[in-house]
């Protein structure tokens, strides 16, 4: 909690005096802040540099805050937008989490909560927003058996109010699932929000559940309602439910079996209605057996169980991903389409894409962008391919006579080999982005939630 904060912020605020206060607030905590006194001085900004945060006050002249959202969902989506208001209510606060907020601020605002919420931003706490619109089923690409099993168990759930647990890989479509069962579903006009449950400890995550009264802990300065609470008559979409703790998991049991809870630092019971989707890569059955996940919150959250299969489970889908994102990419970034030649199809199908639909997605995107087309052919896709050697992930055995040099067969091992190949990967990346992580994922071709992941696995925190 007390560790220096370090990123690009951009802060969007036409009242000079509050730019001022705020710019040096953040820039004494470690932040670098980019101060724009518009909305169309922001997009330019983010278009000419790279940036972590955005911050904005919704009531500007000309395009106002809840507009630059929209457009920085649309050219930024891995960009978080915090926006700043005097007029705080749980309706504007549900209506700016529906289009895509990652939080909300209060005027007058207070120095500890202000970085609290900057800090939580930072670390990847929301889930990042989807590159295109999502319309339930649409949402999916391909039509191959395992794909179409699992779409068709989401349509049946959508209709129901059961909770619904979302088990797959990274990057297999874990949050498009979660939007389709709540497009789908009677509570469709209500808000989807959404929560990354392992990029927050324990303090932070009790606090974006359930919320707090004022004074709750140093720079509660107001109460603030939690994403249970604004999540009443919607859905509540719990990503990687699997890294919560023993104590995190006892207070959501109660909201599961009583939709009642608490404030953080209160005493007035809040009921909500809510339908929950959580969602996890993890083992949760082999948790509970050793005791790290609680067996009755397992059984609440596992009602409708449904399997996202991985992309190499998906083999017939490649080409019609393939061919999707090209067509996305090549509007979104003002290209002429693209075609495939079958050398170049034949080379996007040797790859394992470990990092799923997601992984193929940014590179399909790297392709638009840095390829001069209209034809991408296998020697685009094998260029691109070497010059992000972390993408591939692909582990080469080494020869005898290399592990018999080196008299370590651990060093030699196809796993080691893999391990060293993402950390210099991360590295490089880091490095020429300046140690900007949202910078240095796009580099990497992935989500800025899986590099931190990556790197807490790494030891690069």
């Amino acid at each position: 909690m007390n560790e220096p904060l370090k990123g690009q912020v951009l802060l969007v605020d036409d009242d000079a005096a509050v730019a001022k206060v705020l710019g040096a607030l953040l820039a004494q905590a470690g932040l670098t802040p980019h101060v724009v006194m518009s909305a169309a001085e922001a997009l330019t900004c983010l278009a000419r540099r790279p940036i972590d945060v955005v911050i904005s006050d919704v009531r500007m002249p000309g395009m106002n805050g809840m507009e630059l959202l929209t457009e920085v969902a649309k050219g930024w989506p891995e960009v978080p937008v915090i926006l700043l208001t005097a007029h705080g209510t749980v309706p504007l606060a549900v209506e700016a989490m529906r289009a895509g907020a990652a939080d909300f601020m209060l005027k007058p605002f207070d120095r500890e909560e202000i970085l609290f919420t900057v800090r939580k931003a930072l670390v990847g706490a929301y889930s990042e927003a989807p590159r295109a619109p999502l319309k339930s089923r649409s949402a999916f690409v391909g039509q191959g058996p395992a794909l179409s099993q699992a779409l068709a168990l989401l349509a049946k759930a959508a209709t129901g109010t059961a909770t619904v647990l979302v088990r797959g890989e990274s990057g297999t479509g874990k949050e498009l699932a979660a939007r389709a069962v709540h497009e789908n579903s009677p509570r469709r006009e209500g808000p989807f929000v959404k929560l990354h449950c392992a990029a927050l400890p324990d303090t932070l995550l009790e606090s974006e559940l359930f919320g707090y009264e004022k004074g709750a802990f140093t720079g509660a300065a107001t109460r603030k309602p939690g994403r249970v609470e604004l999540a009443h008559g919607g859905t509540l979409f719990l990503d990687e439910i699997g890294d919560i703790s023993p104590a995190v998991q006892v207070k959501l049991l109660r909201v599961l079996q009583e939709r009642e809870f608490e404030r953080l630092g209160g005493t007035q019971t809040v009921k909500v209605d809510v339908r929950f989707v959580a969602a996890t890569h993890r083992p949760l059955e082999e948790m509970v057996r050793r005791g790290e996940f609680r067996e009755d919150l397992f059984y609440r959250l596992n009602v409708v169980p449904v399997w996202l299969p991985p992309l190499r489970e998906r083999p017939e889908d490649l080409e019609a991903l393939a061919l999707h994102f090209l067509e996305v990419h090549a509007k979104a970034n003002g290209r002429p389409p693209f075609t495939l030649t079958p050398e170049g199809l034949a080379a996007l199908q040797a790859q394992p894409w470990p990092g799923n639909v997601r992984q193929l997605q940014n590179f399909m995107e790297r392709l638009v962008v840095l390829s001069d087309g209209p034809q991408l052919t296998g020697a685009d896709v094998a260029r691109e391919l070497g010059r992000q050697p972390g993408l591939t992930l692909m582990p080469v055995a080494p020869s005898p006579a290399v592990e018999a040099a080196s008299g370590n067969a651990e060093a030699g091992t196809l796993e080691s080999r893999r391990k060293d190949t993402e950390r210099h990967a991360m590295e490089d990346a880091l490095k020429r982005a300046g140690d900007n992580r949202t910078l240095a994922a796009r580099l990497l071709g992935i989500s800025r939630r899986t590099l931190y992941n990556k790197l807490e696995e790494h030891g690069l925190m």
